[in-house]
């Protein structure tokens, strides 16, 4: 499903790109667990008291899959930046198959997400422990639950940093020209 690493990718671009879709997955099972009303968070109350502004028809676990699979193929898309698909089209995508990946249109997109990313977790870690609930009461998580946040969570401030790395990788690699004994080596 990753394809193959390409050629000229440096170990340490291959490795920040596969962390950084990794450094997601344990924020996205603590969510998971959430929606199933595992008592993990911070909320004193029904689970239900937490749809904030969810459908009623919407399952509060169905929902909280979904957030967690989006997450999680979102910070999939850093492989790209290490694999043959994130320089040529792969031969399932119709009117597109084989043409190469114009090296802006994953490093804006690459760029723009690490810096963000960087940007929301950084100012976000004052008061990371603390929530509202429906009724406005302010709660901060202790103890266990604490600790357990803080597993899950905490490696999401590496998200941007390590996409940040393997996006300049892929642009090194991709914009850098050939030195003339590269062309000359038989």
């Amino acid at each position: 499903m990753h394809g193959d690493t390409v050629e000229g990718a440096p170990r340490w671009a291959v490795v920040s790109a596969y962390a950084a879709s990794l450094v997601v997955l344990p924020s996205c099972l603590w969510r998971i667990a959430l929606g199933f009303g595992a008592p993990i968070g911070p909320l004193r109350g029904d689970m239900g008291d937490a749809r904030g502004d969810l459908p009623g028809w919407v399952p509060m676990w169905g929902y909280t899959i979904f957030l967690s699979v989006l997450s999680e193929a979102l910070a999939f898309l850093a492989v790209g930046l290490v694999a043959r698909w994130g320089e040529v089209v792969p031969r399932w995508i119709p009117g597109l198959a084989g043409r190469r990946v114009p090296v802006l249109a994953a490093a804006v997109p690459a760029g723009t997400g690490a810096a963000v990313l960087t940007i929301v977790t950084i100012t976000s870690l004052p008061g990371f422990n603390e929530f509202t609930e429906p009724d406005g009461t302010a709660v901060a998580l202790e103890g266990w639950r604490l600790a357990l946040f803080v597993a899950s969570y905490g490696p999401l401030i590496l998200w941007g940093p390590l996409l940040a790395a393997a996006t300049t990788a892929y642009c090194l690699r991709r914009t850098r020209r050939p030195s003339p004994t590269a062309l000359s080596t038989p």
